[in-house]
Parts: structure tokens; sequence; C-alpha cells
């Protein structure tokens, strides 16, 4: 038979769940949320990011999690954006090493720039750099292993890569400059109203 809790017991319990209904209450009340991705603004999306490749392919997942009415396109003339990447790259550098001048440790870096381009061939996105670094410690006696360790390490940091680069996507200046860009194409192909022919008009 199970005996209730001691009344010093007890009081611990509430005071914990007081705490925690407290720190509750005051996190709504600064307006505290997780940091999450908002839909994409935009149906159509155009990349030259290959989808062969791990990123490539990971990047379509999470971008069509998202924003499920998403849909790529091959051709970007049939895209209401283009998704550019510039620049990635992976960089290995030793970054220490020890008595016997073998490498003690190594830095990864991974460097990706990309750009956003409406219909129209403007920016909504400039060119922007996301650099994401690691270390790892060496294992001379373990070269292969070591390698494809540091492979896998690379291709963690890709997908970390992407959830930022989503964030970015879906950052309220980039929605705002897309539904600006949308603004400006309704008002360039309303007619504009012809003046009036004066009387003296031949």
């Amino acid at each position: 038979m199970l005996s209730s809790p001691t009344p010093f017991l007890a009081k611990r319990i509430w005071l914990l769940l007081s705490s925690m209904v407290a720190l509750s209450l005051l996190l709504s009340a600064c307006g505290f949320t997780l940091k999450q991705a908002h839909p994409l603004p935009f149906n159509t999306l155009y990349t030259n990011i290959s989808d062969n490749s791990a990123f490539g392919s990971q990047l379509r997942r999470v971008l069509h999690a998202n924003s499920p009415n998403l849909r790529f396109v091959s051709s970007p003339e049939h895209a209401q954006v283009q998704l550019i990447q510039d620049e990635m790259q992976r960089y290995l550098r030793e970054l220490s090493l020890d008595a016997y001048g073998q490498v003690e440790n190594y830095e990864l870096k991974l460097d990706l720039v990309f750009s956003l381009i409406d219909a129209n061939g403007d920016y909504l996105l400039a060119p922007t750099r996301l650099i994401s670094t690691r270390d790892i410690p060496n294992s001379p006696n373990a070269t292969e292993a070591k390698f494809q360790e540091i492979n896998a390490l690379f291709q963690s940091m890709e997908m970390s890569m992407i959830d930022r680069l989503l964030r970015r996507l879906t950052a309220p200046d980039v929605v705002d400059a897309y539904e600006a860009s949308l603004r400006s194409a309704n008002t360039d192909q309303t007619p504009q109203p012809q003046s009036p022919a004066s009387d003296t008009s031949f």
C-alpha cells in the first residue's frame, strides 16, 4: 500500500508546479515563441541546385514539407521565384598539430552563397552568405574511418544549413519584397487612362 507524501514533500511538489506555471505565464506575457519558418509566399520555384545531390534532394523535401503547395519547375521562365546557388564549398583545414607534427584537430567549414530572384529578374534577396564551422579531433591511426566521420559531419552541417536557408527565405523582409514585386507587376500591366482629346486636335 502506497503511503501519502509527507507534508514537506507535498510542499516541494506544490512549489515546483507553481514555479513551472509562473514561468509559463511569464514567457507568454513576453511574447516568447520558438523560432520556426513560415510557408513560402510563392507557389512555383526554379533552382539550379541539383536534386541529384544529397543537399539538393534534402532541400526540396524540406521546402515542400514547409510549403505543400510549392511546385518545382525546370525552367526559370515558368517560376515565380528563382533560388540560385552562387557558391557551395567545403573546406577542411588543419587546426593544430601535436608534438610529432601530426594533425591533432581539423576545422570543417561549409560556405554557401545564394540569391533569390523574382520573375522580373530583380533581387528579392541579394547574394547572401551562410557559413558553418565545426572542429573535429584527428585519429592518425584510423585515417579512413576519420575521413568517413568528416564526410558524415559535413552532411550534418548541410542539413543544418538547409534549416537556416529556409528561415531566411521565409523571413518577413523577403515576404515583403515578394509582395511588393507582385504589386509592381500588377501596376505595370494595368492599362493607363488616355488623356481626352482636346477640341483643337485634328
